[in-house]
């Protein structure tokens, strides 16, 4: 026999309710969104080096595109998937509003469509919470990296209080019993608590917890202390900085300072 919760998820599809497209349709292309796409091309084209040929880009969980236009805009090649098929349909909307040549798929992250050893660079920002097999995900990324290749990964926070994925407070110190009930309420019949996310967060994650995970795979890690630009910030940030990156108690305090977890992985050559 089926659960009701089983018969409430099927009966509430928010994949196909109009309030999750017109909310992503409408934020995926704000200036928020514009702006933190752009921040993270900066700080990837700085920390990797500017590269001597245009790169093949891979952007998983793509959404509307926008982050696949912006990478499109300045030469690179770009492949992006998403396994919602409304929001893939309008990112090759604006896509060729936009004249750029992007390949976009319906696909899962846990079975990209693309060779082995196939991508310079994969950008996985906001997605490792909302899919139950987090780590089939990583592996896949993994896969399609080409030796010296590098991953982007954005994702929740476990150790800070403050989250952006649910509009409850200090929602990622919930138990996990708590934390399993409101997933459940947002899948079904209170979708709004997690922004009519078709699939809402479900993983918690720490950086010292996907280094070690990455680390088995081959992958060197550095988090956002070490992404950091220090040429921007004045003597007393670049003090700050400097102690946090050699001194692992404040690093740990920074990170429980910071609402979601960043990382770039370089996988071995």
């Amino acid at each position: 026999m089926r659960s009701k919760f089983a018969k409430d998820e099927a009966a509430w599809n928010t994949a196909s309710h109009e309030d999750f497209y017109t909310y992503y349709e409408k934020q995926s292309r704000g200036t928020a969104a514009l702006r933190r796409f752009e921040a993270i091309q900066a700080t990837l084209l700085r920390v990797m080096g500017q590269p001597p040929r245009p790169l093949l880009v891979a952007d998983i969980g793509c959404g509307a595109g926008t982050q696949s236009r912006i990478w499109a805009a300045q030469g690179h090649t770009v492949f992006g998937a998403d396994i919602n098929e409304a929001l893939i349909g309008l990112a090759r909307k604006r896509a060729g509003e936009a004249a750029l040549d992007i390949a976009f798929s319906v696909a899962s992250a846990t079975s990209l469509p693309w060779a082995d050893a196939s991508m310079d660079l994969c950008i996985a920002p906001e997605l490792l919470e909302h899919v139950a097999d987090w780590q089939s995900c990583l592996s896949e990324m993994v896969r399609v990296l080409k030796p010296g290749g590098a991953l982007f990964v954005s994702t929740s926070n476990k150790l800070c209080p403050k989250q952006q994925e649910f509009a409850l407070p200090l929602y990622s110190w919930y138990p996990g019993c708590v934390k399993r009930r409101y997933e459940r309420l947002a899948r079904t019949t209170r979708p709004e608590l997690a922004g009519y996310a078709t699939y809402p967060a479900v993983n918690w994650f720490t950086y010292y917890g996907l280094r070690l995970h990455l680390g088995r795979q081959g992958l060197r890690c550095m988090d956002r202390f070490d992404m950091m630009d220090t040429t921007q910030h004045g003597k007393l940030a670049r003090l700050t900085i400097a102690a946090l990156r050699r001194l692992p108690s404040l690093r740990l305090l920074g990170h429980i300072a910071t609402p979601y977890t960043v990382l770039l992985g370089v996988k071995s050559m």
